[in-house]
């Protein structure tokens, strides 16, 4: 018997995000596994499956400059609750400790960060502390 992978719309794709947990002092690394696309119209990024961390939706942000509005390499894709602060959710934690409690807005709720492995956006690498910078200068500026 010969074993043969599945096809390829079965395979998931497996990498690193950064998690800022609202419960948590600091954000961390977490595995997402993302599902490659399967409408054509859609590109060809892999789907990210994060649902699991916002059980009343989400909403994203593509962040494609960094300190000083530089633009990133790699810009960073943002998942977020739209809905965490009217429904009374805490502040996140981990964003106020690394924007120092100075950022303008409060974030509330769960936050997943994912990196793109281009300009081009068309799937993701592996995000880390790297992209920590230019996540704290986006909360601290964000209104």
């Amino acid at each position: 018997m010969i074993a043969t992978p599945p096809p390829a719309e079965q395979q998931l794709i497996m990498v690193s995000a950064i998690l800022f947990s609202p419960e948590e002092e600091r954000p961390r690394i977490i595995t997402i596994k993302c599902r490659p696309s399967q409408v054509p119209s859609q590109g060809i990024c892999p789907q990210p499956l994060v649902t699991s961390h916002f059980p009343d939706g989400q909403a994203e942000i593509i962040l494609t400059q960094g300190l000083n509005g530089e633009p990133l390499r790699f810009p960073l894709h943002l998942w977020y609750s739209p809905n965490a602060l009217s429904r009374g959710a805490p502040v996140n934690r981990a964003i106020y400790h690394i924007t120092s409690g100075a950022a303008l807005k409060p974030w509330c709720g769960t936050v997943v960060v994912l990196k793109f492995n281009g300009s081009r956006r068309q799937g993701y690498s592996d995000a880390g502390s790297n992209d920590l910078p230019a996540l704290s200068a986006y909360f601290l500026a964000f209104k």
